[in-house]
């Protein structure tokens, strides 16, 4: 298998909360609008929303869980002042902010936000990453 990643999919809650959360509040473009599937291109990575019950039938695993998914999601912004710019605004549009913007142990500085089925997204800047010349990120 070669080292891609095409799409993460969300299993959520409540289809059109989600879908206004990621179309409205964050103001991400829908590609391929369908009724129970949104997709968003977002660099290199399509993130998917669907919901709960559905992405578990299609997986064939029990819709159940609580508690800490394992994984994040993570924006990475270009600056300091340009996390804080991000959760200001998630701020303002009653985003739970899950920590605050802060330093921390890796050398950088992050924040994380939830999305209204509580998974978490960071945002961060790490002095370490660059970018390409369309924003994604450049780790060789």
């Amino acid at each position: 298998m070669n080292q891609h990643l095409h799409i993460i999919t969300l299993g959520v809650r409540d289809f059109e909360t989600s879908r206004k959360f990621y179309a409205e509040t964050l103001g991400w473009k829908i590609s391929r609008p369908q009724e129970d599937i949104a997709f968003f291109q977002v660099g290199g990575v399509v993130l998917a929303i669907y919901p709960r019950e559905l992405l578990a039938e299609d997986a064939m695993v029990s819709p159940d869980g609580s508690g800490f998914a394992g994984f994040t999601l993570a924006h990475n912004a270009q600056s300091e002042s340009e996390v804080d710019e991000i959760i200001k605004d998630l701020k303002s549009k009653g985003v739970k902010i899950v920590k605050e913007p802060q330093k921390v142990f890796w050398g950088g500085y992050s924040s994380y936000f939830a999305d209204p089925d509580d998974y978490r997204w960071e945002v961060a800047y790490n002095p370490f990453f660059e970018f390409d010349e369309n924003e994604n990120l450049k780790l060789d």
